[in-house]
C-alpha cells in the first residue's frame, strides 16, 4: 500500500465538540489532509439535521484557520468503507474516550477490514482533560441550562442554545424541570 497522504474522520458530530476538535488536531500533524465525513445517527437522537452539522464543522474549522485543502467535510449516509472506496481514502480515524469505548470501535474496525482490506482504521485516545465530553452529554446539559462553553468550540455554544431553544421552548431547559 502507499503512504496515506489523506484520511477520512467519520462520525455524527451532533455536536462537533473539543474532544472531536483535539482528534482532528493531531491527526492533522500526522495527515495533511483530513475529510470530516458527517454519517448517519443511527438509533441516536440528533439534535441537528445532517446540513446543519457540516454548516457548524465547516464554521468550526474555518474559525480554527484551517484551509479548505486540509479540512473538508462531507456529509455520507452509506457505510463508511463505500465512502473510502469511492474516494479513494485508505485510512480512516477514529477517536476512543474511554475504555468502554474500545470495544466497539475494534468490532467496527473489524468488519471494516473485512469489507475493505485496503483501509487501515487508527485509534486515537483523545485528551484525558476531555476523555468524558461526548455529544451526548453536551445535548443533554444544554437541555437542563448547563454551561457547554468548555466542552465545544465557540460556534457551537450559540447553535446548540438556540437550537434547545427551538425545541424545548422558550427557557431553553427540559419541559418539566424544577
Amino acid at each position: 500500500m502507499s503512504a496515506t497522504k489523506k484520511a477520512i474522520y467519520p462520525g455524527s458530530f451532533d455536536p462537533i465538540t473539543n474532544g472531536h476538535l483535539d482528534i482532528l488536531d493531531r491527526a492533522l500533524a500526522i495527515f495533511p489532509e483530513i475529510t470530516i465525513v458527517v454519517a448517519g445517527t443511527g438509533a441516536k437522537n440528533p439534535l441537528f439535521s445532517p446540513e446543519e452539522r457540516v454548516e457548524l464543522i465547516r464554521a468550526t474549522v474555518k474559525a480554527r484557520g484551517y484551509s479548505e485543502k486540509q479540512v473538508k467535510v462531507d456529509r455520507w449516509s452509506g457505510l463508511i468503507m463505500e465512502y473510502a472506496t469511492e474516494h479513494k481514502f485508505n485510512a480512516v480515524i477514529r477517536g476512543l474516550r474511554a475504555a468502554s469505548d474500545f470495544e466497539y470501535e475494534f468490532m467496527m474496525a473489524s468488519m471494516n477490514k473485512q469489507i475493505n482490506s485496503e483501509v487501515e482504521t487508527l485509534f486515537m485516545m483523545t485528551a484525558q482533560n476531555l476523555y468524558f465530553v461526548s455529544s451526548s452529554m453536551i445535548k443533554e446539559l444544554a437541555r437542563y441550562g448547563g454551561e457547554i462553553g468548555g466542552y465545544v468550540p465557540k460556534e457551537v455554544v450559540a447553535a446548540v442554545k438556540q437550537k434547545v431553544k427551538t425545541i424545548d421552548g422558550p427557557t431553553g431547559a427540559v419541559k418539566g424541570r424544577r
